[in-house]
């Protein structure tokens, strides 16, 4: 079956395995960047529990500058 995917029993072609050599480094290309978004977005979570933790009740009853 396998054989059959390729083409022929000889094995991919010159052109097969470029294009499979760059959909790897695509690939990972791609998994560098989701790590890099992860890590991103962890740190802006962290930012943002910091933040709500030091939200008292009075500052939710302040009005807000700029807004009525």
């Amino acid at each position: 079956m396998a054989k059959a995917l390729v083409g022929f029993i000889g094995g991919p072609t010159s052109a097969q395995s470029r294009d499979t050599a760059m959909l790897r480094r695509r690939i990972a290309d791609l998994e560098a960047e989701v790590l890099r978004l992860k890590v991103e977005n962890d740190g802006l979570l962290k930012t943002l529990r910091e933040q709500v933790d030091h939200v008292t009740a009075g500052d939710l009853l302040e009005p807000v500058a700029g807004h009525r």
